[in-house]
């Protein structure tokens, strides 16, 4: 494929800090995977809070909001609850939803999420429900109480992580899907590795995959975990922003932890890594400065902007960077 301009970004700095914007009662300090959505007079950036379980203090997910100026230089408003309840007992998303991808199609607005629940011998499993919103984005129902894609004989667990758009009048989706759990030295618990995948619809409800097949390629070797993939057109190229870790002792090791990866396209198959044009360099100390992680690329008013979080997976709020033509 040709070679696309070098992309060059200016960052806006930490746009959500929660420890100033005060979640509703009941919420801890995180607010992960922001994804925007583009209203009339602001931009709607919906993100992961958590909770603990009165029952066993675990973590549980819920989806909240945040209103900004479209310029993101302003906070409006944090929705006062969730935008989505958690999933029934027994269900995919029973113990919470990480991420909401959210999508205007028409005049509808629909919400492709990642719901996850707690396993025995690993730590969780995922599968990607799908809800709508019929008050503007502000709650959103479910389609049912089951996911719309789950695990398969060649994706058997971790599918997730869902980025759909409408090209062509095509639905695509892209996610990822595990492909192995591994007991590692150093850590208590089994880790996970998974893979971004590919998959089409003609309503956004069925889906056709192409299943077990990795679409952008390691630079980290087969043990690199990659995750949250989204998509956008820029000058006739297609550039996917994701991010990407070892499988092992990820945590607290920043050389090891996440950091933003690139990948460019001409024609949604194929796909070449392009690392460096997405390489945000903070100061020592900063909200991300260990790591950056759970990006979301997005278009408005001629500007393309991404969100991203910082530090300990997103404990810290989210940020922004804007893309300079």
């Amino acid at each position: 494929m040709s070679v696309a301009p070098r992309l060059r970004w200016r960052r806006l700095g930490h746009v959500f800090d929660v420890r100033e914007a005060r979640l509703p009662d009941g919420f801890m300090g995180f607010a992960q995977a922001p994804q925007a959505l583009v209203l009339d007079d602001r931009v709607r950036i919906y993100f992961s809070a958590r909770s603990v379980d009165a029952n066993g203090g675990k973590y549980r997910s819920h989806v909240l909001f945040a209103d900004f100026a479209p310029s993101l230089d302003r906070l409006i408003a944090v929705s006062p609850e969730p935008v989505i309840s958690r999933g029934g007992l027994g269900c995919f998303d029973e113990h919470g939803i990480f991420p909401m991808n959210v999508v205007r199609v028409g005049e509808e607005i629909r919400a492709y999420t990642c719901g996850w629940s707690r396993r025995v011998s690993v730590s969780v499993e995922t599968a990607i429900g799908l809800a709508f919103s019929r008050d503007g984005g502000r709650t959103f129902d479910r389609v049912g109480p089951g996911p719309i894609l789950s695990a398969t004989v060649r994706e058997p667990f971790l599918v997730g992580d869902p980025s759909v758009r409408v090209i062509g009048g095509t639905f695509h989706m892209w996610y990822i899907f595990g492909t192995a759990w591994r007991r590692v030295p150093g850590s208590s618990i089994p880790e996970r590795t998974y893979k971004i995948g590919h998959a089409v619809s003609v309503d956004g409800v069925d889906w056709t995959r192409d299943e077990g097949v990795q679409i952008i390629p390691d630079r980290l070797g087969p043990d690199e975990a990659q995750a949250l993939p989204s998509v956008v057109e820029i000058d006739g190229a297609f550039h996917m922003v994701f991010c990407y870790r070892e499988t092992a002792d990820f945590r607290t090791n920043v050389a090891r932890g996440y950091r933003l990866g690139h990948a460019l396209s001409a024609d949604l198959i194929s796909w070449d890594r392009a690392d460096a044009d997405l390489v945000l360099t903070g100061d020592a100390g900063a909200w991300d400065s260990d790591m950056q992680c759970y990006p979301h690329i997005y278009e408005h008013a001629g500007q393309v902007y991404l969100l991203y979080n910082g530090n300990e997976f997103g404990r810290f709020g989210f940020g922004a960077a804007v893309l300079e033509r």
